[in-house]
């Protein structure tokens, strides 16, 4: 216990409690398992605003401070794929220790530069065909299909990102997107399916609290983005009536990668005791993450949203509703 505290002197804040603590699927006690916490948290990438990088669009901004908030959060909840996808959801992250290539790899994928996958260059242009001028704030839809599309160009995640419109998760449509060879079992292409939610009109309803905390407790869960204008958030997990999230809104330098050796990427992982808000507080507004690597993981998936009573939020159908009617 002491360790901790000298290690993370703010961490007295955490709640004292017997409530467990849901973290991207993985369980926690508050009393006995600090150290594990912080670092499950401290390991999550954690993309922030960031001022110095190469004019968007040669003549755009240099800075997303403002305005950037949900497009970090949207780098966050598909950074977690990412490490999912390459380096495990074991993986933890150690200063200073030596890097893997796959997690190098990673971070060169968000890095703030106009070739990189997934920058803020890329999100931003991108969504100008979404309608969203640079330089305008994104809610979680959007940012969810910038995703889908930016995925495509990502040969080394080979990643299907699936957004599941009107609340309806189609089976079948995922299956054919996941496989497009279905003779050929052994190449599912590992799936990350975001479904935007509207669990309220201004505030969220009360009735959708528990199937939300429930969503943190699978362990195909990439968390949650959401929030108001101006203040998106990355929400990974729960304690008792509150959500712990990774907060986006401090700007930091951008960082040059290194051609050879260590990637400098101490500002890319949160290392102070994790952010909490009231779940009540949440902006009704928001897209909900998940991982299947493998097909056998979509199916425990959907068994498992089957069992949750995830109706009030989605409907999970075999085909596609419009074929049917």
């Amino acid at each position: 216990g002491f360790s901790v505290l000298r290690k993370y002197p703010q961490f007295e804040d955490f709640p004292e409690t017997t409530e467990p603590v849901w973290i991207l699927g993985n369980e926690y006690s508050a009393l006995t398992e600090k150290e594990e916490i912080l670092s499950d948290v401290t390991s999550r990438l954690w993309f922030t605003y960031r001022k110095s990088f190469p004019p968007i669009g040669g003549t755009g901004p240099t800075s997303d401070t403002g305005w950037g908030c949900m497009l970090r959060c949207g780098q966050m909840i598909l950074g977690q794929a990412l490490m999912c996808r390459h380096l495990g959801r074991d993986w933890r992250w150690v200063r200073g220790q030596k890097q893997r290539q796959e997690y190098i790899s990673i971070l060169n994928a968000f890095i703030d530069k106009k070739d990189s996958y997934y920058s803020i260059h890329q999100i931003a242009q991108m969504g100008v065909g979404e309608g969203k001028p640079i330089g305008q704030w994104y809610g979680p839809n959007t940012v969810a299909q910038v995703l889908k599309k930016l995925a495509v160009f990502d040969t080394w995640s080979r990643l299907v990102v699936h957004v599941a419109m009107d609340n309806t998760v189609v089976i079948e449509e995922i299956k054919r997107l996941c496989m497009p060879w279905l003779d050929k079992v052994a190449l599912w292409k590992p799936l990350v399916l975001l479904i935007p939610l509207r669990l309220g009109l201004s505030d969220i309803n009360g009735a959708y609290i528990e199937t939300l905390k429930k969503c943190f407790m699978l362990p195909q869960s990439l968390g949650v983005i959401g929030g108001k204008p101006n203040s998106a958030h990355y929400f990974i997990g729960y304690v008792g009536g509150e959500l712990i999230y990774l907060d986006p809104h401090t700007t930091q330098t951008a960082v040059e990668p290194c051609e050879h050796g260590q990637f400098p990427d101490d500002t890319y992982h949160c290392q102070h005791p994790p952010c909490r808000m009231h779940i009540c507080e949440l902006d009704p507004s928001i897209a909900v993450g998940f991982f299947c690597r493998t097909e056998d993981e979509f199916d425990d998936w959907c068994m498992r949203i089957r069992r949750v009573c995830f109706h009030s939020f989605t409907c999970l159908a075999t085909t596609c509703p419009c074929l049917n009617s």
